[in-house]
């Protein structure tokens, strides 16, 4: 297998690392202008295209032919909202090239490109986009830069939907966090102290089980829209070929998944990766991870995920995000995976990479707080709702430790309960030292949260019992963040016939003789005990719960990946 790839420049952002005021002194990155050997280095993967002064070259809300080069000619770049208002982003002329992200992966355009005056072009489609960024490093790592710096110009500048509501509103919130886990810009109004509100609500009939409302670019108004409508209108769900049969399908882009496709894809597999909500897993909501190797600083997990998208997306993986897979079979040694939407993909392997769900408190009535006053991550979203107030957080794990550190920043003060009688049984000891110097967290040991009490509008309360003595004690909070584990998201694979173990995790490789399977049967260390079907990263047995592991495990499947097609392809045909 080939040696890792790495990022295209240890310096290059992902997805808000910078704020978009440094972004302006690398407009030459953003903006580059193309030699006459680069042009005529990229003129194999492209076709001459022509169009009038005036005429749209790719429209907001429709997928574009790719990326246009400009030869001669300029070309205006504007943003336009669902109330038609545009916003300028820039102007190309000779040498420049055309394109942001989204014509990498063949989603819809955010913005507008039109010909100020006659214009003579030459336009790459994304699959020759891909091989062209592959087949030149240089002029590939000049493209990828810009691509990436474009979209977070974009997303600096909340060009893309409108979403108006209560700043607060857990549904809100929620989908903020989606598009900006996904790497998408949006507009988000407060309707109570905005005045642009009052503006975009004037002559709309709403009440508050509307809320939010998400003015899209096609002119669409979603009233209090859930994940998968709010992608479906922005043109984010992909649609697949009924016929192609994928070498491997991957369901769960955390670490694990994200590592598989990145390393299938350069091996030459076709590879299509599926995940319901974002690129990440439960790591992409981690604030700051300081032992990764290879960032000696730290990098968020939502940063590194962006980077291994960006990867996957450079290979030519076909990623579904959203994309949920709620059920998989398996017909004469292929594969049939079933999506939410009805859409079924067929595929030779299958890696099951979809990690663990959040763990829930079992204390009474929790529902009634569930995503209102309640968290399961850190992002900067969470830390704008928390500033200058107390807040609670329970866990005594790495992730735990990581969001403590990083909501210090914004929280009054922090009160963190452990059952335990300390830290060190659970965190990494850099992260216990920094928490211990933090003026403003104070730990609870032997502790357990025991009752909650609210009001309308949500969280007021927690009752916290302290096992040592049996007393309770009454913390005053509208903010209680959630890092005790997780559980083994294995409910789409109830029909496959895979073997779980008591947990729920999915047994791997010589794991499975101890449950009644002998050694022999176990071909591979990463699959199942069903042929042709592998797990990697938390949702495997007795894996380390850890990024670098489930990276590891990511990059190891696609040799076994391999090796099981090749044997595959030896065995003899059965005649009947």
């Amino acid at each position: 297998m080939s040696t890792p790839d790495l990022p295209i420049d240890a310096s290059v952002p992902s997805e808000l690392e910078i704020p978009y005021s440094s972004l302006e002194y690398r407009q030459h990155q953003m903006f580059p202008r193309l030699s006459p050997a680069e042009i005529q280095s990229l003129r194999r993967f492209a076709k001459p295209m022509s169009f009038k002064a005036g005429e749209l070259i790719f429209e907001t809300g429709h997928v574009a032919l790719g990326l246009f080069v400009l030869l001669h000619g300029r070309v205006r770049i504007y943003s336009r909202d669902s109330f038609g208002r545009s916003t300028l982003v820039t102007e190309h002329d000779d040498g420049h090239f055309m394109a942001e992200m989204a014509q990498l992966s063949g989603k819809p355009a955010l913005i507008d490109g039109v010909a100020l005056t006659d214009v003579e072009t030459l336009v790459i489609d994304p699959d020759r986009l891909r091989a062209l960024i592959v087949a030149d490093a240089q002029l590939g790592e000049h493209i990828m830069r810009a691509l990436i710096l474009r979209r977070l110009g974009l997303i600096e500048q909340g060009l893309g939907p409108i979403i108006v509501g209560n700043g607060d509103d857990a549904r809100l919130v929620r989908l903020q966090g989606f598009l900006r886990r996904n790497a998408y810009p949006a507009t988000v109004i407060d309707a109570r102290s905005d005045p642009e509100a009052v503006t975009l609500l004037g002559g709309m009939t709403t009440g508050p089980g509307d809320f939010p409302l998400v003015f899209c670019a096609n002119g669409n108004v979603l009233r209090a829209p859930d994940e998968a409508q709010l992608a479906s209108c922005l043109g984010l769900v992909p649609t697949f070929e009924p016929s192609h049969v994928y070498d491997v399908a991957i369901v769960g882009a955390g670490p694990a998944g994200l590592a598989a496709s990145v390393y299938a894809a350069t091996e030459g597999l076709s590879v299509a990766v599926f995940d319901q909500r974002a690129p990440g897993g439960q790591a992409g909501a981690s604030s700051r991870i300081e032992n990764y190797l290879g960032f000696p600083t730290g990098i968020s997990g939502q940063a590194l995920a962006a980077r291994a998208f960006q990867q996957a997306l450079k290979f030519g993986a076909h990623l579904a995000i959203p994309g949920k897979v709620v059920d998989v079979s398996r017909q004469e040694g292929i594969f049939l995976l079933t999506l939410l939407d009805g859409q079924r993909i067929s595929a030779r392997t299958v890696v099951v990479a979809s990690g663990a769900a959040y763990r829930k408190p079992t204390v009474p009535d929790f529902e009634r707080f569930e995503g209102r006053g309640t968290y399961y991550w850190a992002s900067t979203i969470e830390a704008k709702l928390v500033k200058g107030q107390d807040i609670v957080l329970i866990g005594g794990g790495n992730s735990a430790g990581q969001a403590v550190v990083f909501l210090a920043n914004f929280a009054r003060s922090i009160r963190m309960l452990i059952r335990g009688r300390d830290l060190n049984a659970s965190m990494s000891k850099y992260l216990i030292d920094r928490i211990g110097s933090l003026p403003n967290v104070s730990l609870c040991t032997g502790c357990t949260l025991h009752s909650l009490e609210g009001d309308e509008a949500g969280l007021t309360h927690l009752r916290v019992r302290h096992e040592d003595d049996g007393s309770d004690e009454v913390l005053a909070s509208r903010h209680l963040f959630l890092f005790i584990g997780a559980d083994p998201k294995t409910d789409w694979l109830a029909s496959s016939g895979v073997e779980l173990d008591n947990r729920g995790f999915v047994v791997t490789g010589f794991a499975r003789s101890e449950h009644g399977l002998s050694e022999a049967s176990a071909r591979y260390p990463l699959e199942t005990s069903v042929p042709g079907m592998f797990a990697v990263g938390d949702v495997r047995s007795e894996s380390a719960k850890r990024v670098a592991a489930a990276v590891g495990d990511g990059a190891a499947v696609v040799a076994q990946i391999h090796a099981y097609l090749s044997q595959r392809a030896a065995a003899p045909v059965q005649h009947v």
